[in-house]
């Protein structure tokens, strides 16, 4: 049976979704054929949400990582609490390390913050043998260079959103997978090949051609991998089996398949 994979969101964040909506949006989902999600964490706080959020709900995961945003805040011995203790024994829901990586797209960001949390947070992937999810905006020179020294680590570029010059290195020089969300359904951003996509919404971000102007939601990967399909020139079934692949492989997501609602 295929379906699809939401790999990125935020639907365990009330700061944007109520649990009401979270709970009809899951629903939605699985209406859309989208069974599993990855909900990412982007602070200690945040990320202990998406644990919480994940351990109640079936095909739920989460991820526990620090943006750099908050780079020059202390963060130290923040990792170690969370993977020990702070989850309340149910480790098997963590399936990576992320959001985390480097943004130098609003003025007054503080570099060398950014790379020592960053290089924290690989050092962190590295010893639990965790893939990464990368955010990385505006800052592909440093981000090479960082993760050339940590050889063993796997992830995905989430959210690409850079020139076809690093698409090919990231392609070229890393084993990296790519996030394709909604971004690219009304954007000229270069497109990856299929055996390096993974599919995500990043919402409440994003939110893809047809629905544009609504918050974004998991069922909306659906719009994503059709428009994929059209521009590939592929079978939405083929997107829907690789893309699907290509995640499981990369989070190493077992659980069950639900039936729609």
């Amino acid at each position: 049976m295929s379906y699809l994979i939401d790999t990125h969101c935020h639907l365990h964040d009330r700061e944007f979704f109520s649990e009401a909506q979270a709970e009809e949006m899951l629903i939605r989902a699985r209406e859309y054929n989208v069974q599993q999600i990855i909900c990412i964490g982007t602070s200690h706080e945040d990320s202990l949400a998406a644990a919480k959020f994940a351990a109640s709900h079936d095909n739920a995961y989460w991820t526990y990582g620090v943006h750099p945003e908050y780079a020059e805040k202390n963060n130290s011995g923040l990792t170690e609490r969370v993977l020990e203790r702070d989850i309340g024994g149910k480790p098997s829901f963590l399936v990576a390390i992320g959001e985390v990586g480097l943004d130098y797209h609003y003025e007054g960001y503080d570099r060398v913050a950014q790379i020592q949390l960053f290089e924290q947070m690989l050092q962190l992937a590295v010893d639990n043998d965790l893939p990464v999810s990368f955010h990385v905006r505006e800052a592909f020179d440093d981000f090479f260079p960082v993760v050339a020294n940590f050889p063993t680590v796997r992830g995905v570029v989430h959210s690409f959103t850079d020139s076809k010059k690093n698409l090919h290195r990231v392609l070229n020089e890393t084993e990296f997978y790519v996030g394709v969300n909604g971004l690219a359904t009304y954007s000229t951003l270069p497109t990856p090949p299929l055996e390096r996509i993974l599919l995500e919404t990043d919402a409440p971000f994003l939110t893809p051609v047809p629905f544009r102007g609504i918050i974004n939601e998991p069922a909306y990967v659906s719009a994503v991998a059709k428009w994929l399909g059209t521009r590939l020139v592929l079978r939405y079934e083929l997107i829907e089996e690789e893309t699907t692949k290509n995640a499981k492989q990369l989070f190493n997501l077992q659980h069950t398949i639900l039936r729609k609602a």
